[in-house]
């Protein structure tokens, strides 16, 4: 069986050190990447493009080249536009009805007429290519009589079902702030594909940029049906090598590399980074006992230290005095790491963020 931590390491960071963001690069590498909040949409571009982080996060998010949205499970992704059709027919009946189960948890019911009427609000107040914040739509919505008041959780509400009919995605930034556009408007239609074509470019995607892995990691990540997950690993049967280990089915893509060396290897990741976030067994590369340490049980992941492999410890970003650094903290005081590679590295984060 390959060694995990080297396969993950090696195919997850290819193009650390000059690739530029493309709109070719999620759907072939990735096909979506979680993102938590603002600050780590812009570690994810910096992470992959060359030059300032900012500038890439920028232009890609002026572009429409790649979008924010909930997308395979109720939480934040970071999609190519090509692909934000067709991953959405895959994911949005299951994430409407995790909306739905939330809303009726918090007595946050909505009925499927007032959802109507917010969607013909949406489509009026950003037609013409207009990006608007969520709490500007809120004012909108008020307005109208949608909303008695300006109510941040039900207007997630409102706008996650949106998503999912296809009506909104994101908008050009605006000040920092995310912002909700057309989708229509800012995307260019592109050719449907069947279901069998979808499942098909998912586990592609999973398996080129994460194996090994096995079902379980796959249908976690997804967010799939394990019926449907098992027939995406056989749309792609072919391009995967299966092999038993420690009782389980292992799958490596063809496009993976399997030799090679991770010493001395270090990276600074972000939180919600795929390193983690992409497998539902973390223990090859992170010992249960330090699980707390790097993401909770309800599903906040934290910026991890990676060295040869193996997850070691905390780093975050602080200013003093005017002036910003990445301190670091270590899960065992026995580990070792050259200094000088740890440095690189927190200067290369550095140069991202100036």
């Amino acid at each position: 069986m390959c060694n995990k931590s080297y396969l993950n390491e090696n195919t997850e960071y290819p193009f650390t050190e000059s690739a530029v963001v493309e709109s070719a690069f999620l759907p072939t590498e990735r096909a979506c990447v979680l993102v938590g909040s603002y600050a780590g949409t812009e570690l994810f571009y910096g992470k992959v493009g060359s030059g300032n982080a900012f500038e890439v996060s920028n232009d890609s998010d002026r572009k429409g080249e790649i979008l924010r949205t909930h997308v395979m499970r109720p939480t934040w992704h970071l999609v190519a536009a090509e692909d934000i059709r067709w991953m959405l027919k895959l994911s949005a009946r299951r994430i409407k009805s995790a909306n739905d189960s939330f809303a009726k948890g918090y007595d946050l019911e909505i009925t499927d007429e007032l959802y109507a009427k917010s969607y013909n609000l949406l489509e009026k107040i950003l037609c013409g290519n207009k990006s608007l914040t969520k709490q500007e739509i809120a004012e909108h919505f008020c307005c109208s009589g949608i909303l008695v008041e300006a109510d941040n959780h039900r207007m997630t509400r409102f706008m996650v079902r949106a998503e999912q009919e296809g009506i909104v995605c994101s908008g050009e930034d605006k000040g920092g702030k995310y912002t909700y556009a057309l989708l229509e408007e800012r995307v260019p239609p592109v050719p449907e594909i069947t279901k069998y074509e979808a499942l098909a470019r998912l586990a592609r995607s999973y398996f080129r940029s994460h194996a090994p892995a096995v079902l379980q990691d796959f249908i976690w990540w997804s967010g799939l049906p394990v019926s449907e997950a098992k027939q995406a690993i056989y749309l792609i049967e072919s391009e995967l090598t299966a092999e038993q280990w420690n009782g389980q089915t292992w799958y490596v893509h063809e496009a993976c590399r399997t030799r090679g060396k991770v010493s001395g290897r270090l990276h600074l990741l972000p939180s919600y980074d795929e390193y983690l976030l992409g497998y539902k067994d973390r223990t090859d590369v992170l010992p249960k006992e330090h699980y707390p340490k790097a993401f909770t049980n309800n599903g906040l992941f934290y910026p991890v230290i990676l060295h040869e492999g193996q997850v070691i410890g905390n780093w975050s970003k602080s200013a003093k005095k005017g002036s910003a650094s990445i301190e670091c903290s270590w899960f065992r005081s026995n580990d070792c790491v050259d200094e000088t590679v740890l440095n690189q590295e927190k200067d290369k984060y550095m140069r991202f963020w100036q």
